[in-house]
């Protein structure tokens, strides 16, 4: 019996990266997960299988979370599928994307997250959680500076947490703990590499600042990790690389 048996999750933006590892970890601690993806289906199809093959469930659900539909038809297919919710990890993020709009990152940073916390706190009993999963350089941008080719992203994803955070009283009248977990640049992801080829070099010079940047893998298990973390509602998990932006934040 694993720590999650008899849960549901919807981890947001997992048919790839980061939410297809906590999918794949959150389904091997027992819960049932419904796996998300905005247009690859068939990326997220092969999440789903690994999940069924190591003798877990799980459903792939295409949705595009800035559309009003998006995250009623995560929170419908986890009560359809799995008769309920207890876990949502908001994993999906964007915004350095090209040709989807000025305000794209906003939308799906902010607007989106908001959007989908609310409909999945109506399904979601007490004793559940919500893992909001942002960056360091989003998390510190008012008090730290980040590449300019990053600011609208960060900034978008600072106001998405901020937006979360306004809803901390009303979700613990309900029972429900929300905790943010903070990451460094991560190696292998995808707003990685598009800095990368943004600002040749900034995978290294911050590898460099940092130490030594988090795997996909090695994050993911600490977003999974705080899925049942005895830590309280509002929590800041603050996952490597974190010491250089503290200073320059209390400096």
């Amino acid at each position: 019996m694993g720590a999650l048996e008899g849960k549901t999750a919807i981890v947001t933006g997992s048919s790839r990266g980061i939410g297809a590892e906590v999918a794949a970890l959150l389904a091997a601690e027992g819960a049932a997960v419904v796996v998300n993806y905005r247009q690859k289906a068939p990326r997220a199809n092969k999440v789903v299988a690994r999940i069924e093959e190591a003798g877990g469930r799980a459903v792939a659900v295409g949705a595009d979370l800035t559309s009003a539909e998006g995250a009623r038809a995560l929170v419908d297919a986890a009560r359809e599928n799995f008769g309920g919710l207890d876990i949502l990890v908001l994993n999906a993020s964007g915004g350095m994307e090209a040709g989807l709009g000025e305000d794209y990152a906003m939308r799906l940073n902010r607007d989106a997250q908001l959007n989908m916390l609310n409909a999945a706190a109506e399904a979601m009993p007490a004793g559940s959680r919500v893992v909001f999963v942002t960056s360091h350089q989003a998390h510190f941008i008012n008090d730290v500076p980040t590449m300019p080719e990053y600011e609208p992203v960060a900034r978008s994803k600072r106001a998405g947490e901020d937006a979360l955070r306004q809803q901390l009283p009303a979700l613990e009248a309900k029972g429900i703990s929300l905790v943010v977990v903070s990451g460094d640049m991560i190696e292998g992801t995808v707003t990685a590499t598009l800095l990368d080829r943004a600002r040749p070099g900034a995978i290294e010079a911050r590898r460099a600042d940092a130490g030594r940047l988090y795997s996909v893998e090695e994050f993911a298990a600490e977003v999974a990790r705080m899925v049942t973390a005895d830590v309280p509602s509002g929590h800041t998990e603050l996952v490597g690389g974190a010491d250089s932006f503290l200073k320059q934040a209390r400096a």
